[in-house]
């Protein structure tokens, strides 16, 4: 049978990879094989490995490669480490293919150790922009070296295609996290409310705020702003969920649990998991940060959403998004509109650009179907002689 594989690092990928990865656990003619990498690994972030396993998933294979340090120097050596680690891991699975999603830096390493090996990629989200981060880099680079693409919308059909290659292989299947709302019962506000134990008020925000990583030394500054934001309001409760292991990451995580001890009208996890996250998106008035759900997912529940920042610039947007800068007099005005009656009737109005679902059945059925042979091999499209 075709082994898939599938590899995560994070938290919110594996969420998105989780539907593509039962379907091919419960196909006949497929064989799953599971890579977990990363912050999945790490006690410091929920050790959410067991998450993956508690879906009724077995994990195949782990490769440690974090260190305790998020500066520059620690991240590029945990690249290293995922080089020598996926070397041991594909010579033990020889998977057929390997299916990864976005563009963190545990995947730009497994991805090029699967060049070496010849083994065909399957890469979903690609073609995106995000101008702040290390990750726009990585994430065309991992297209690069991968020959199955699906991405969320037209545009990233179009870039993907620009950057060389073959039309018929980039495949537009939507964005999987719109895919997975329509598949998930939510839990109910006093469901959550006793899975979180914390009270919600009438007013309620979902704070995300991670490491702006092309700025230099500028994201706990950031991070001080909206606490200044934040602490202004008026009966309102806040829920954090804490940053991912990017180069500054655990200076965020110091400030926001400080926060956290000293207000008591808030609460922080290092991870929701993918149930009570979406269900805390559909409880919120709002999502707060600069992560790429609240630009992905969140649309799709008729929610606002205050995009800090230069960490999501170059994404397409719906109208359910307001940009301000990371300033706290910016961020402010923004958590006002965010409130207004007039922005929060617009709404109702909001489409998600990354479609209305069926990504998973989509990916699934030309991961199976895809002729593997000779794909290794590719011709560079170039637009001025198509």
């Amino acid at each position: 049978m075709r082994k898939i594989c599938f590899i995560t690092g994070s938290r919110a990928e594996y969420g998105l990879l989780s539907q593509v990865i039962k379907g091919v656990q419960d196909d006949d003619e497929l064989s799953l094989q599971v890579l977990v990498t990363g912050m999945h690994l790490s006690p410091e972030f929920g050790l959410t490995f067991h998450e993956i396993e508690q879906d009724g998933f077995h994990i195949d294979y782990k490769v440690e490669i974090l260190s305790k340090s998020d500066s520059p120097n620690a991240i590029s050596k945990s690249m290293g480490n995922g080089l020598i680690g996926f070397a041991d891991a594909f010579t033990e699975l020889q998977p057929d293919l390997i299916v990864v999603l976005g563009d963190r830096f545990e995947i730009l390493s497994a991805v090029a150790s699967a060049q070496v090996f010849k083994i065909p990629v399957a890469h979903i989200h690609g073609g995106e922009i995000t101008e702040g981060l290390c990750d726009d880099a990585f994430r065309h680079a991992i297209t690069k070296m991968s020959h199955l693409h699906f991405v969320a919308a037209e545009e990233y059909q179009t870039r993907v295609i620009q950057l060389g290659e073959q039309p018929e292989s980039v495949f537009l299947s939507g964005g999987l996290g719109v895919d997975i709302i329509s598949k998930v019962k939510l839990l109910s506000r006093k469901e959550l409310e006793r899975s979180l134990n914390f009270k919600f008020g009438s007013k309620n925000l979902l704070i995300t705020f991670h490491p702006v990583t092309l700025e230099n030394n500028t994201s706990s500054i950031q991070m001080r702003q909206l606490l200044i934001s934040l602490k202004k309001l008026d009966n309102t409760k806040l829920i954090f969920t804490l940053p991912n292991a990017d180069s500054g990451g655990r200076e965020l995580i110091k400030i926001i649990e400080r926060f956290v001890s000293q207000n008591s009208n808030s609460c922080s996890f290092k991870s929701l998991g993918q149930l009570r996250y979406l269900s805390c998106v559909n409880q919120v008035d709002a999502v707060v940060g600069n992560s790429s759900s609240a630009l992905l997912e969140v649309p799709s529940f008729k929610k606002g959403t205050l995009n800090i920042g230069n960490r999501q610039k170059g994404r397409l947007q719906s109208k359910s998004v307001i940009n301000c800068d990371s300033n706290s007099e910016s961020i402010s005005n923004g958590l006002e509109l965010l409130y207004s009656d007039n922005f929060r009737t617009k709404l109702q109005e909001a489409i998600n650009p990354y479609g209305s679902g069926g990504a998973s059945d989509f990916i699934l059925s030309k991961i199976k179907g895809a002729e593997l042979k000779d794909i290794i091999v590719k011709k560079f499209y170039d637009l001025n002689s198509s």
